[in-house]
This record gives C-alpha cells, sequence and structure tokens, in this order.
C-alpha cells in the first residue's frame, strides 16, 4: 500500500530564477535570507542533503546524503501560491493570472457593492496587516468592506468580524468569486477577518476561495484512480475541491504537521498533500527573518519523528511554491525563485539530481510512485 505525503513549504524558495527581474525581483534568495539567522537549524534536512542541492553552497553538503534532492526551477508564468501549487500538481500556467497594481475596475467594484450590499473602501494594492490600521476605522464607522489586491493575483476582502460575522464574510467572498471570471478571473478571492481595537489584529480564519483548475492535475488522476487525496491546510481551497476526497483545514504550521503525522497511522493509498502557509503569511510577507528561521527549524526537528512512524512503502517529499524572502525590503510581496526538493523513503535511492526544469517533475515523480497513468510536462524522478 503506497502512500506520497508531500510538504509544501509555503514560500521557501532558495534563489531567484533567471527571470526574476521580468517580475520586478532582484538578489531574492528566502533560503540564503533565513539561513544567516541566528535561529535557523536545519541538522536534519542537511542529514537528507538540503545543502547538496544546486545553488545552495551557503549551507553545508553532506557526503552521504539519505534522500534523493533536487532544484526545482518554475515553467509557470507567476509566482504566486495558485500557479505554483497546480505546477506541483503537474498543470503547467503558460500565462500569467490577472494582477491589478491600480486598483480593480468599477464593473468589478459595482457588482460586488450590488450583490453584497455594502460599499467598498481602498481598493488598492497593500499589506494586509497595514491596510486594517489605516482602513479599520472607517470600516467600523461605516460598515464598507476593506478591498485590496497585491502583487499576486488575489481579491482580499478585510472585515472586523463583530461588523461582519466570519461566515458571512466567507458568503461574501463566494459572490466575488461568481463575479471574477473571464478577463478577471483572479487567482484567489481571501476572506481576512480581523479583530480587536486598533491597531487591530488579523485571526486564524482566514479563507481562500480560489479559481478551479482549468485542467486536470495529479490530484485528479488520483481520485479517478480510486486513490485518496488527502488536503490539509490550504490545499484542499487551492485546488477548488477539484480531485480532493478528503480534507482538514489548519490554523498553523504546527496543526498542518499534526495533522500529517496523525495521517501516518490511517490506511489509504494515494496522496497526502500538505500546505504549511505559516512561513509566506506570518513571517515572508512580514519580512521576518528570524521568525521564519524559527519555524523552519521547527519543521526541521519534527521531521525525526515523521520519518521514524513512516511505513517501508511510504514516500516522503518536501518542496516550495515560490520564495518570499523575508529580507527583500523593495516590496512585501513573494518573489520569483527556484524551490527545495528532498524526496526521502526506503525505495529512493539518495544523491543530488541537479535542477530541474519544471515544479511538475513532483507530479510525474508521485504518480509514477503510486502506479497511476498522467501525462503531463514533467518527468519523474525516480
Amino acid at each position: 500500500m503506497k502512500r506520497v505525503f508531500l510538504f509544501v513549504l509555503d514560500s521557501c524558495g532558495c534563489g531567484e530564477l533567471p527571470d526574476a527581474a521580468a517580475f520586478g525581483d532582484y538578489d531574492v534568495n528566502t533560503m540564503k535570507r533565513i539561513a544567516g539567522s541566528p535561529y535557523f537549524k536545519a541538522e536534519n534536512l542537511l542529514k537528507m542533503g538540503l545543502g547538496n542541492i544546486d545553488g545552495l553552497s551557503f549551507l553545508p553538503a553532506e557526503p552521504h546524503p539519505t534522500a534523493l534532492t533536487a532544484r526545482m526551477a518554475e515553467r509557470s508564468a507567476g509566482k504566486d501560491t495558485t500557479i505554483g501549487h497546480w505546477e506541483i500538481a503537474g498543470l503547467v500556467s503558460e500565462r500569467p493570472l490577472p494582477t491589478y497594481p491600480n486598483g480593480f475596475p468599477d464593473e468589478v467594484l459595482d457588482a460586488f457593492s450590488a450583490a453584497t450590499g455594502r460599499g467598498v473602501l481602498c481598493n488598492r494594492t497593500y499589506s494586509g496587516t497595514e491596510v486594517i490600521k489605516d482602513y479599520g476605522e472607517e470600516h467600523l464607522k461605516t460598515g464598507k468592506l476593506i478591498v485590496y489586491t497585491s502583487a499576486d493575483s488575489v481579491f482580499q476582502i478585510a472585515a472586523h468580524e463583530d461588523i461582519v460575522p466570519t461566515e458571512q464574510l466567507y458568503e461574501y467572498c463566494r459572490m466575488a468569486r461568481k463575479i471574477l471570471t473571464g478577463e478577471h478571473a483572479v487567482g484567489r478571492v481571501i476572506a481576512r477577518p480581523f479583530t480587536g481595537e486598533y491597531p487591530f489584529t488579523r485571526t486564524a480564519n482566514r479563507h481562500d476561495f480560489s479559481l478551479e483548475p482549468p485542467a486536470d492535475t495529479l490530484l485528479d488522476a488520483l481520485k479517478a484512480a480510486g486513490k485518496t487525496v488527502y488536503a490539509v491546510g490550504k490545499i484542499a481551497d487551492i485546488f477548488a475541491d477539484k480531485g480532493v476526497t478528503e480534507k482538514v483545514y489548519t490554523h498553523s504550521n504546527a496543526e498542518g504537521m499534526d495533522r500529517a503525522y496523525e495521517a501516518l497511522d490511517r490506511d489509504f493509498e494515494g496522496l497526502c498533500f500538505i500546505n504549511l502557509v505559516d512561513y509566506d503569511m506570518l513571517y515572508g510577507h512580514r519580512r521576518d527573518i528570524d521568525g521564519y528561521a524559527k519555524a523552519f527549524a521547527a519543521f526541521d526537528e519534527y521531521l525525526p519523528k515523521f520519518t521514524a512512524a513512516m511505513r517501508d512503502d511510504d514516500l516522503l517529499m518536501i518542496t516550495a511554491d515560490h520564495g518570499c524572502d523575508p529580507g527583500y525590503t523593495a516590496t512585501t510581496d513573494h518573489t520569483r525563485e527556484y524551490t527545495p526538493l528532498i524526496v526521502f523513503g526506503k525505495n529512493v535511492a539518495p544523491g543530488n539530481v541537479g535542477t530541474r526544469p519544471t515544479f511538475a517533475d513532483i507530479a510525474a515523480t508521485a504518480a509514477k510512485y503510486l502506479g497511476v497513468a498522467f501525462a503531463c510536462p514533467g518527468n519523474s524522478l525516480l
């Protein structure tokens, strides 16, 4: 009974891609940045071969690695969560999803206001923590919804939980998702509830309403073959539930790691797909180098417990979906980077296999290991 456990350390890139400048990024490297923190620890990942990956010479190499390693290049035209995860699952996006550096057009906002019965504040590119500081009090006075975006293809709606209960905010997001189609089909509509008094605090009740993948992914192939696709964290949201057979939402990296560990005791054949979002949401975008390093160290410390409980036919894959260099001060957005890949299991021959041309190699590897036919742009590493 073969199982694949695929962890995405959200935003943990490892060096700028050759075309990074076309995405507005210069001299970015999430992994190198956090490796300079006194809180950075990677003892177990280094034993697997993290430091052997192309471009990671700032980390010590392991002469006898226990895992297969590679550096993954993103082929898709983007640097966001949706496109990154879709490519990991075998779907390359040749065209970028729409972005709105100057805010959303009137046709979108007018339709949104008509649907919700509420006005709109902001409509600009903004930091999520700053936007509630600058518009939170006006929102409390008027009941208008705070709508903002970023360099990513996102329509974000912030509201105080005392003014707009969480479930109502989710319903407003569903309304927006129905409006944002065609040329305005953004990757994600995101609920951003907050609470308290000025300067306000974002809650853990964020929820993403994603665009449905335009073609089948690894998840669909596995589901069609009768395999389990167990989505942990925001994975189900990223794929709009397409191809998912079971799901569980989480509110932190720690909870995501706990749910993945618990899944080791379950009897299933297929994929357990886990997103650990704190790296991106709490530390990358907030440009918190030490916080990011501590979170990375916590995952490294968790690994021996997880690998010790793996069965003989289990495959562990660890990667990322894009970068979000916490030391990059030009913006607070994602960064266009390579990502690391570690593949571990008793059936895996250790060693570094260089730089791969697409994240889709991950999907091809998982499909081949699980014995499922799936045509995608990637090639199996096994």
